[in-house]
């Protein structure tokens, strides 16, 4: 399957900011930043990590017990230990990491740099949990004949009781895509609805909705587990579209829909 419309994931811009990957990988990131302003704007987001915050840090790091953190970095596992022959970011950045595991960094004007720079998106949790499972779909998962009109209605009717819709197979309807089942999950003890499609094309697509009161958010997108999500939120509910489908038709579709739902 092609991926090169699909927006880079934050551990690829990472990695493409540490000049860790492949010309071919460079070519086709430097491709997608050239045509696609929310990939470089969260490329912009993810170098401001390359700050001088080494020097701002330096007395701390020189005032931290060393004999106590190597000792404490010897009973971690490889898979999480700093690695020395890494230097410049993502050293410094390990080295403070240290520090704050061994409780060395409490200082409030710190932690409020921290999580300017650092913080997620409030509601990207459910998004990476819902990322999680839909990236085992295949075909195969949403295969077999599609619900009749009658059908789709008894299987909104249960998400609109549990989430405060009033969801309809026509609002629903996505052109080019098949609708394929509407189901209730559940996400952090919320109901979350799932409307699931098959793109001829490109695989399983799906329709994800949770409540929520972070605010209406216009449409943005982001690269999850191979696959291209648009997001956006209202007042009462926050919404995610997520597929292998490249990320201009998948914004197409999400803005079709949301004028409708």
């Amino acid at each position: 399957m092609n991926h090169k419309n699909q927006i880079p994931s934050d551990e690829e811009l990472t990695a493409y900011i540490d000049g860790e990957l492949s010309d071919t990988e460079v070519s086709r990131i430097e491709a997608i930043l050239g045509s696609n302003e929310h990939a470089a704007a969260r490329l912009e987001f993810l170098s401001l990590s390359g700050l001088p915050f080494q020097e701002a840090f330096e007395p701390l790091l020189g005032a931290a017990p060393k004999a106590a953190l190597d000792a404490m970095v010897g009973t971690m596992p490889a898979e999480i230990k700093p690695v020395s022959a890494r230097s410049g970011r993502r050293g410094f950045l390990g080295a403070l990491a240290a520090c704050l595991v061994a409780g060395i960094v409490t200082d409030r004007a710190f932690i409020g740099i921290r999580n300017r720079v650092h913080a997620p998106d409030e509601s990207s949790e459910w998004r990476a949990v819902v990322a999680e499972y839909i990236a085992l779909y295949t075909a195969d998962t949403v295969a077999g004949p599609s619900p009749s009109s009658e059908d789709q209605l008894v299987q909104l009717a249960r998400l609109n009781d549990k989430l405060g819709l009033s969801l309809s197979p026509e609002a629903l309807s996505l052109p080019g895509v098949e609708f394929k089942r509407a189901q209730l999950l559940q996400y952090d003890e919320r109901p979350l609805a799932q409307i699931a499609y098959l793109d001829p094309e490109a695989g399983p697509l799906a329709l994800c909705i949770v409540r929520s009161d972070v605010g209406t958010k216009e449409p943005d997108v982001e690269g999850r587990r191979g696959m291209n999500v648009v997001y956006w939120s209202n007042a009462t509910h926050a919404f995610m579209l997520i597929g292998r489908i490249p990320i201009d038709r998948m914004q197409e579709l999400a803005e079709d829909v949301r004028r409708r739902v």
